[in-house]
């Protein structure tokens, strides 16, 4: 029999949008691929089990803090790692390798595969749930990221630096392999709408995405009677305490300052509508939205933070600005939307950025390359 992977994360939607080119690719490379997530996303749910995976539905909530709820998904995970007896199991979110990672261990998994994303919520904020989540996340990390075959995958050089400077993780245990991938041939540059310029945040609805700031700068330049228009294409996280509320989205559509889209399925459409595709976040892991802009052929402006600086290059294929400075945010896109030169010549250095360093092929080719190296070159199954 070939070797079992389980692919555990507990957003369908984010293993959709992510990691389902990498899972049909390892079940086209010979790997028997399982998928386990909530249960309680039907739709994306539905979407999983139409490609053919073999699908696993928990009771796992992304943001849940209950008690009894956490120790009942926990107990669901391990009683399917029991079962599947899986050779190799890749944890994706910080639930995934917490509770993956302790199944791992407790149900001798033979190889394990963590990725970390990004800091996120936790590490990013300062509020006081994520601080005081921080220190017994911090130890988890510590006591389950060391498994004696493991791997553990960071998007960009300066997490995986924060993590082995915590001591979270190993020396020796770590690469980075920059973002999730972009498929270059549905991700293509088109013209340039004729209107109104437009500037595109896509990506999920939280404060630390840099959400107000791009409303503020938006409201800059509307004082000014600048012509630009502001567009908001995502969706929201239920129970994530950094989430923007409807409320506010739909006071943002009221005053006229942005238009929320909602989520959206025709990303490449969307992108094609814009002719500045922007993130002012905090920090990141590698923001997909920022290199299917590129691939997109589309200029960036995004915070000079980790994450973003992997794939906006200053001056080259974008600018960047500082962190929560909406002023300065403000200032780059009236550059860039006055300067039709400047924006074709970054867009088409974006693609072929792109095209060189973020392909869905090398990160596809560098994450089963990794599998294979864990489990020896045979992959057969006792």
């Amino acid at each position: 029999m070939t070797a079992r992977l389980l692919y555990l994360v507990n957003i369908p939607r984010f293993f959709m949008t992510h990691r389902l080119p990498l899972a049909l690719a390892a079940r086209e490379a010979g790997y028997e691929v399982h998928v386990a997530t909530s249960q309680y996303d039907r739709a994306n749910v539905e979407r999983i089990c139409a490609t053919g995976l073999a699908w696993h539905g928990l009771p796992l909530q992304q943001h849940g803090a209950n008690p009894f709820s956490e120790i009942r998904a926990l107990r669901s995970i391990h009683a399917l790692y029991r079962a599947l007896r899986p050779d190799l199991t890749h944890h994706i979110t910080v639930k995934s390798l917490l509770y993956g990672g302790l199944a791992a261990r407790l149900g001798g998994v033979p190889a394990v595969v963590n990725t970390v994303s990004g800091l996120g919520y936790l590490f990013s904020s300062e509020d006081l749930r994520a601080r005081v989540l921080r220190g017994p996340v911090s130890i988890g990390y510590r006591a389950l990221l060391r498994h004696p075959n493991s791997r553990t995958i960071f998007q960009n050089p300066d997490d995986c630096e924060q993590f082995l400077r915590r001591g979270l993780v190993r020396e020796g245990q770590t690469c980075v392999i920059r973002g999730s991938g972009v498929d270059m041939t549905r991700f293509v540059p088109r013209p340039e709408p004729d209107d109104i310029p437009r500037v595109l945040y896509a990506g999920r609805l939280l404060w630390q995405k840099g959400l107000a700031e791009f409303v503020e700068a938006a409201r800059l330049l509307r004082a000014e009677a600048f012509p630009a228009r502001f567009t908001i294409a995502g969706y929201g996280e239920a129970g994530n305490p950094d989430s923007v509320p409807q409320a506010t989205l739909a006071s943002w559509q009221r005053e006229g300052v942005v238009d929320y889209l909602g989520p959206r399925d025709d990303m490449p459409q969307v992108y094609a509508d814009a002719q500045v595709v922007c993130l002012p976040s905090w920090r990141e892991g590698v923001p997909l939205a920022l290199i299917e802009g590129a691939a997109c052929g589309r200029a960036l402006v995004a915070s000079d933070v980790p994450g973003c600086r992997e794939i906006v290059r200053h001056e080259h294929n974008g600018l960047l600005v500082p962190p929560r400075d909406a002023a300065s945010l403000a200032a780059a896109l009236r550059r860039l939307l006055t300067d039709e030169a400047t924006r074709r010549r970054m867009g088409a250095a974006g693609r072929e950025l792109a095209r060189r360093e973020f392909s869905l092929e090398q990160v596809i080719s560098a994450t089963l390359s990794l599998y294979d190296g864990l489990l020896g070159s045979s992959r057969v199954r006792n």
